[in-house]
């Protein structure tokens, strides 16, 4: 699909409802659809990150977690082959960096008509998801005065709620990891994922 088309399809849906701009079009290609969506939802989240990442320091944020019951290791079985603690910032640094290669790859997410994505297609854009859902529970549990602050508390209710209203159309993210922000999740979207 055309980068214009999605566009228009998306401005479309949007002056809708986000529960229906999700959705995969008649006529599109599921794996089109869910790649030109991935990318569009990373690029959300970080912008919206990157315009509260000066508070997400080192010192404030020493550990990647979502309060104190959720703490987040990073593994890409390239430079961190095991489960490693790091800091949020650097944790999101890096996990944006993992992304933005897994997106860039013609292999993954190829670009050019009639391609065929890989049979693990479905795995890496649910690891890419699940990944992207811990930033935003880092927002809301540790930045939320931050992005209240700011006036941005809207635009991440709704880049929240399109992530949220994606992964559940495509079943992207199993429940299990949706409790840091059980209760945000089930104001929006009260039947989530079993996955």
């Amino acid at each position: 699909m055309s980068s214009f088309v999605y566009v228009r399809v998306c401005f479309v849906n949007l002056s809708g409802n986000l529960r229906e701009a999700v959705k995969v079009p008649e006529g599109y290609d599921k794996n089109d659809w869910m790649s030109v969506n991935v990318v569009d939802l990373f690029n959300q989240i970080n912008l919206l990150y990157g315009s509260m990442c000066e508070d997400c320091t080192e010192q404030n944020c020493p550990v990647m977690n979502a309060g104190p019951r959720y703490e987040y290791l990073w593994q890409d079985n390239d430079k961190y082959k095991t489960p490693t603690k790091l800091s949020a910032p650097r944790y999101i640094e890096t996990l944006m960096d993992w992304v933005d290669q897994q997106l860039s790859d013609e292999a993954i997410f190829p670009t050019h008509p009639g391609s065929k994505v890989p049979p693990d297609f479905l795995q890496i854009v649910k690891t890419i998801m699940r990944r992207l859902f811990r930033v935003y529970a880092h927002i809301y549990h540790t930045h939320l005065d931050e992005i209240t602050a700011c006036n941005a508390e809207a635009h991440l209710s709704t880049c929240f709620k399109h992530f949220l209203y994606f992964v559940h159309e495509f079943n992207l993210i199993p429940k299990k990891e949706f409790e840091p922000l059980q209760d945000v999740v089930e104001t929006i979207i009260p039947l989530v994922p079993t996955g």
